[in-house]
């Protein structure tokens, strides 16, 4: 089963995608809030890619575990996008998933502006992978 994870920013969305056996998650890009939202060609293509089964959202949390401000605006966007897209939809904790994404593009020597633009996909990827390793723990 393939997915394709969206983390979800009022201006950009962070892109990943995992292989056909749902095990590895990959960056896969970052496009514009709108185009993703409208349909655009860009996204478009990234479907017909990737042919995804499902699609996984960051949910944003606080600290504490509750829905962070952000919560309820991402997740009526993420329903709207399954809906265009004809997806089912799940959503998943994205705590530390930016800060963590940061970290890694610290490492490999970017600087804060080479970093704008990739953390969103990166920390999609991390969030997905996470929920890729619950997944295959279940079944």
């Amino acid at each position: 089963m393939r997915a394709l994870a969206l983390d979800i920013g009022e201006v950009r969305i962070g892109i990943a995608v995992s292989d056909a056996t749902g095990t590895v998650a990959s960056p896969v890009k970052v496009l514009p809030s709108q185009e993703v939202l409208l349909g655009a060609r860009s996204f478009r293509y990234i479907l017909e890619d990737y042919e995804p089964d499902i699609l996984v959202c960051g949910r944003p949390k606080t600290m504490t575990g509750e829905d962070g401000p952000q919560a309820q605006c991402v997740m009526d966007q993420a329903q709207q996008i399954a809906k265009q897209c004809g997806l089912p939809l799940e959503f998943v904790d994205e705590r530390l998933s930016s800060s963590e994404a940061k970290r890694i593009l610290r490492e490999q020597g970017l600087s804060e502006k080479d970093m704008r633009g990739k953390i969103d996909m990166i920390a999609a990827s991390l969030f997905l992978q996470s929920w890729l390793d619950a997944q295959s723990v279940e079944h």
